[in-house]
Parts: C-alpha cells; sequence; structure tokens
C-alpha cells in the first residue's frame, strides 16, 4: 500500500465525523471546529479523490453512494486505531532501573558506555543516582549499586565481582620525564588519601613527589592530570578514555590496590526485567574493561 497516496487525515477525520453524525455542524461542535472549517476539509477531500461525497438534501445533506462507502471504511479505519491505541496505552511501561553509582566512575566510565546500553535496550531507562556511601535500597528505590568493596557488607546483599581496582600514576606524557626524575606535583584524592604512600612503598625505586595535593573526588584529579597541573595516582578505570585518546599516560602501570568493585543488590528483591539486563550488560562491559590492555 502507498501510503502517500491517501487524503489528508484531519480532512478524512472532517468527513468520518459528518458521515457518522449526518450533520456539518454536529461534526463541527464534535470536533471543535467552525461550520466552515469542516466543510472545506470535506470538499478538500472530494476534490483530491475526485469523487462527490456530500449532496444538498433540502436544509441538510446527504451522502452519496461513494460517501456511505467511504463513511464506513473510515469509520472502521479510526476505530481501529483507537482500539490499537487504547490497547497499547494499557500495557505496562518498562520500569526505569535506579542504578547507583560513585561519581567518580559514572562520570568517567559509566556514562560513557551508556549510550550503548541505551541504543540496545531501548525501552529499559537507566536513571542515575550518582554518590557513594551507605546504600538503602528500599527507601531510594535503588535496583542496582556500583561501589568499591572496601566498607562492610550487609548479609542481605548479594554482590557480584564487575573488576579489579588497579591503581598506577597516570599523567601528561609531556611531563613523563620530569615524573621519572622525581621532578613533579602528585595529586590524590581525599576519599584515599594514603593512596601515594602506599604505592610509593611498593615502588621503591620510583623517586617520591615533590609535594602530594590531595583533592576531593578522583573526578577533579583526574581533569587536573590531563591539564598537567601534577601526577595522578588514579584508578585504571576512571584513566582509560584520557589514555586511550592520548590525554594521559601510565609509564609505571597500574597494580591491584586489593579491592574491587561490586554489582550489589538485595537477595530478598534479586533482580527482575530491566535490572538484569542492566547487570549482565555490567558485567560484560566490566570484563572488557581491561581486555588487551
Amino acid at each position: 500500500m502507498n501510503i502517500s497516496k491517501l487524503p489528508v487525515i484531519d480532512d478524512l477525520r472532517a468527513f468520518e465525523a459528518v458521515a457518522r453524525l449526518g450533520s456539518v455542524r454536529a461534526a463541527a461542535d464534535e470536533m471543535s471546529l467552525t461550520h466552515g472549517a469542516v466543510s472545506r476539509r470535506v470538499s478538500k477531500l472530494a476534490h483530491y479523490i475526485g469523487i462527490a461525497l456530500l449532496v444538498p438534501d433540502g436544509r441538510g445533506i446527504k451522502l452519496t453512494a461513494e460517501g456511505e462507502k467511504l463513511g464506513i471504511a473510515a469509520g472502521r479505519a479510526f476505530e481501529m486505531l483507537a482500539q490499537t491505541l487504547a490497547e497499547i496505552r494499557a500495557q505496562p511501561t518498562q520500569k526505569a532501573v535506579l542504578l547507583s553509582c560513585e561519581r567518580s566512575v559514572a562520570m568517567l566510565w559509566l556514562i560513557p558506555h551508556l549510550s550503548e546500553f541505551q541504543d540496545t535496550n531501548p525501552s529499559i531507562p537507566i536513571h542515575l543516582s550518582v554518590g557513594g556511601g551507605p546504600l538503602d535500597f528500599e527507601r531510594e528505590g535503588i535496583a542496582l549499586a556500583i561501589r568499591r568493596i572496601d566498607f562492610p557488607l550487609d548479609p542481605k546483599w548479594t554482590v557480584e565481582t564487575l573488576f579489579e581496582e588497579l591503581m598506577g600514576p597516570v599523567m601528561q606524557p609531556a611531563i613523563c620525564n620530569r615524573f621519572l626524575e622525581g621532578d613533579y606535583i602528585a595529586l590524590g584524592s581525599k576519599t584515599r588519601p594514603n593512596g601515594w604512600r602506599d604505592w610509593c612503598a611498593q615502588h621503591p625505586s620510583v623517586p617520591p613527589p615533590n609535594e602530594i595535593r590531595l583533592m576531593d573526588h578522583h573526578y577533579l584529579m583526574v581533569v587536573a592530570a590531563t591539564n598537567g597541573l601534577g601526577v595522578a595516582m588514579c584508578p585504571k578505570v576512571l584513566a582509560l578514555g584520557d589514555i586511550d585518546c592520548g590525554r594521559l599516560t601510565a609509564p609505571m602501570g597500574f597494580t591491584s590496590d586489593g579491592s574491587v568493585y561490586g554489582l550489589v543488590y538485595p537477595t530478598a528483591l534479586g533482580l527482575v526485567d530491566g535490572s538484569e539486563i542492566a547487570n549482565s550488560w555490567l558485567l560484560r562491559i566490566g570484563t572488557e574493561l581491561f581486555e588487551d590492555r
């Protein structure tokens, strides 16, 4: 069927109302239009198909044989459309998956990947709750959480390992030699104030920094490093995007700090529908994160 050859839908609606109600005025009242507007639409439809649809009948009008036929067909078509729309609206919509994620991981890793999930799962909306700390799944409506597992876990939670936490110094390529010579400022996060001390203890051959500056969040630390303000002690997951595009380099690589990131959800509620699909997707991209890196 070539729908481009069909008349304008508004003209068909006006004619269907006239045919069903038997009056241009009644159709105008139903459609909240003027008498003249409905008449023009019906005349436009008749002109388009080249057939008379209405003829005068005393002070009123009546349908021609062709008009009766078209009126019945248009009525059935609009009834079918109305029924289909009602069925679609009655279907339960996919509940949004509220995903809680630590701020820096969300900004530097999760959000850049979310378009992939949306493209493959357009009917499953993901809403982000950005922040760390305690989890109250029921009160906050959280379906799934991403957390670095460095705190006591509730026995009522299920935790699936997402990826290992690997740490290392990252910097602009231009200051790599200064780092190796010990002429650099170290950037750290207040959320892990001992990050540089612990790393230097594991790498005694690397010259210590001239100074350590702590920032409120890892995200700010990474931005500072990409702008040449110093060398950041950075989780690998937060640095990969900038390393891939050449803004940062990691000459010493990354080493495990003994912790992992996990996907956390209440065991009793489990994972259903969209949250189960989101969980599987996150596990996949978490596994792929460090492959061939």
